[in-house]
């Protein structure tokens, strides 16, 4: 598709040949297939160089170096076509948003977005994110929060263990968040809702950070609405956010 060099690699970390899944059959994404349009495929080519990171499971990633200095770093899983990605980065520009999905137009459009708005806190990676975690981010209080907004619910009993929010994935994202940091999920699927709380509120490593300190919470208003958000609210949906904080 592209030019060698030129924009993401199709599966960088089967292409190094990294390591085991911590989490056997769980990745951060759902394949998907949509054509690239000439718009994304222009700044795949020309901006993944500046803006890009292969998630190789091999290559150990140095964060404030990444993002020119910042020390405030978020990690969000699955942005989409990036919109809603483009806007927090644009409110919030000091800290660095480190945004992992695998899909090839919504990659090439969050870096269109980048670089109309001029936005220097932004780095898009391609891959899975648990890998991420796991091979290229040592143990220790490098994130200042972790987003994961409206991931694949698997809604199928037998397809619960491919879910993202499980309790070994949970544990991990701890690992490498700094005292403090902020886990934010949502989703508009109500029984996922209910297991992420069930699981969110069982991990020894966070406390809930919404009013009363339990339950579910209302959307901060730094989150904007996403594509997916306006989908299940076109269907009747209900929206939830989750917050928990990091424990010391």
């Amino acid at each position: 598709m592209f030019a060698p060099g030129a924009g993401p690699a199709a599966n960088p970390a089967a292409a190094l040949g990294a390591g085991p899944d911590p989490q056997a059959g769980v990745r951060s994404f759902t394949p998907r297939r949509s054509r690239v349009t000439a718009a994304q495929r222009d700044a795949l080519e020309r901006l993944w160089a500046r803006w890009g990171v292969e998630i190789d499971g091999r290559t150990p990633l140095d964060l404030p170096a990444l993002f020119g200095g910042l020390e405030r770093i978020v990690l969000e899983i699955g942005f989409g076509m990036g919109e809603a990605t483009a806007e927090q980065a644009a409110a919030d520009p000091d800290t660095g948003i480190l945004a992992v999905d695998v899909h090839t137009p919504g990659q090439g459009n969050l870096l269109r977005l980048a670089e109309r708005a001029g936005l220097s806190n932004l780095r898009v990676a391609n891959g899975d994110a648990v890998t991420l975690l796991h091979a290229m981010l040592p143990p220790g209080p490098a994130l200042a929060g972790v987003r994961v907004f409206f991931p694949d619910p698997w809604p199928k009993k037998r397809h619960h263990k491919r879910r993202l929010i499980q309790p070994a994935f949970v544990e991990l994202a701890a690992s490498r968040m700094a005292p403090g940091a902020l886990l934010h999920c949502a989703t508009d699927w109500e029984p996922y809702a209910e297991w992420m709380l069930d699981v969110l509120s069982a991990s020894p490593s966070f406390a809930n950070a919404a009013p009363g300190g339990a339950g579910y919470a209302p959307r901060p208003a730094g989150r904007p609405v996403t594509r997916f958000e306006r989908q299940g609210l076109a269907k009747g949906h209900r929206v939830h956010d989750l917050l928990f904080r990091r424990t010391n």
